[in-house]
């Protein structure tokens, strides 16, 4: 006679497993009066099932605390469930080659519904074994009761009924792992889009608090966004590094930029500390540039703080750096109107611009030095490697091309900012 059940190799990964046609087994140790005995107490099993039913849920409320919180929450799904399998259990006890499919397709869905439920795949493993160790308890049991003299018959079965039990607690893995599977992208997508959201400020009030879950960040809290461009892998790279460990972070990459929304500290500025030298904001990779904006309030906020990220990263050297925007304000007004920067730089520079390249790029360096040196003929001298004197020769030509006071701070804030515009705006 056929085994009651087949290999594991034959198990399909499916959602609803199709039949297929079954291969000739090897001569089963069942003989007629072994078959007799198993029917006759499967039978009876069957007249007796929602009692079968109450001692597996007993058993699965007092040896697993994960369906001890299932019974909890919906005792009656969790009844039935218990009852569905072992009916189609015993079934194919009596007829496996009608009942199998049947069998296999509700071990199926019970795998991938628990999956999706989020009950612990050790547990629901746990219960099916439960379940085949009683069944064949109670098979014992009613042979035992009504005809002792057969129970040595049940050897015969013994294989097949425990090699149902593990093809089903394998087809239960399957599902479940696939449907964990489905469930983890399904998951995965969605933070993406919250995030996506979040970022480019078209999320709904609504789904602020799917999204604070999604991400694991609080709805309400101070938050800053990094962007983080270059090639990768060095950009993912930097973006790892580029927050200092323990930080709350979640990272959206894009195409050309990847973008942390981080949980920001109670400092001033609402900003990670500052790292140790080589990590942290401060770190630099060549060819990766890295733009932190300015803190704001709230998940709902999310996008002002991308674009003041994006303001950054925009001030950022070609060549790879770091900008914080709280610490380069001129340059990011520059950069929010680049317009009005490149009409600034050219009224307050023109004249200097026109000059030749070598005599125009002396100057401007010089100009550049002197500023960055609070006004320090010497130091920008000994930065230049040249004597004071030449710088403020230099400098007097400027004022004289320009126009312009060095003398005079509403002057100076107009060399210092069409300085900074040309920078921003060649970059």
């Amino acid at each position: 006679m056929q085994h009651a059940v087949r290999s594991r190799a034959a198990i399909r990964t499916g959602l609803t497993p199709v039949p297929r046609p079954r291969t000739p087994s090897v001569a089963s140790l069942m003989d007629a009066d072994a078959l007799r005995v198993l029917h006759r107490a499967a039978r009876a099993l069957l007249d007796d099932l929602p009692d079968l039913t109450d001692r597996l849920v007993a058993l699965l409320r007092e040896q697993e605390p994960a369906y001890r919180t299932a019974l909890t929450m919906d005792p009656t799904a969790t009844w039935q469930e218990a009852h569905r399998s072992l009916r189609h259990s015993v079934t194919s006890l009596l007829d496996p080659r009608g009942a199998r499919d049947a069998a296999r397709r509700c071990s199926w869905r019970i795998g991938a519904a628990r999956a999706e439920q989020g009950l612990p795949l050790d547990a629901l493993l746990h219960a099916f074994r439960l379940g085949g160790s009683l069944v064949w308890q109670r098979l014992v049991e009613e042979t035992s009761r009504t005809a002792p003299e057969d129970v040595r018959l049940l050897v015969h079965v013994a294989a097949d009924v425990w090699n149902f039990v593990d093809e089903h607690c394998t087809l239960v893995a399957d599902a479940y792992r696939q449907t964990e599977w489905q469930v983890g992208r399904r998951r995965e997508n969605r933070a993406r889009l919250l995030a996506a959201g979040l970022l480019d400020g078209t999320s709904r009030i609504a789904d602020l608090p799917e999204a604070a879950q999604a991400l694991e960040l609080p709805e309400h809290g101070r938050y800053l966004v990094v962007a983080v461009a270059g090639q990768n892998p060095a950009r993912s790279d930097a973006a790892r590094a580029v927050v200092l460990p323990g930080v709350r972070v979640h990272w959206h990459a894009g195409a050309d930029v990847d973008y942390g929304i981080v949980l920001a500290d109670a400092g001033d500025d609402g900003l990670p500390q500052p790292p140790s030298p080589g990590r942290g904001p401060g770190a630099q990779v060549p060819g990766v540039r890295i733009g932190i904006g300015s803190a704001v309030d709230g998940l709902a906020s999310v996008g002002d703080a991308r674009r003041l990220a994006d303001t950054a990263l925009e001030i950022c050297p070609q060549a790879g750096g770091t900008v914080r925007l709280a610490d380069h304000l001129p340059a990011a007004l520059v950069a929010s109107s680049p317009e009005l920067g490149g009409a600034l730089a050219e009224r307050v520079l023109g004249p200097l611009l026109r000059l030749e390249p070598a005599d125009r790029e002396v100057l401007l360096e010089t100009l550049t030095t002197w500023l960055d040196c609070d006004g320090s003929a010497q130091r920008a001298g000994e930065r230049l490697y040249c004597h004071r004197n030449t710088v403020l020769n230099r400098l007097r030509r400027c004022e004289q091309l320009t126009g312009r006071s060095l003398a005079r701070p509403a002057d100076v804030v107009e060399i210092s900012l069409a300085l900074t515009a040309r920078r921003v705006l060649r970059d």
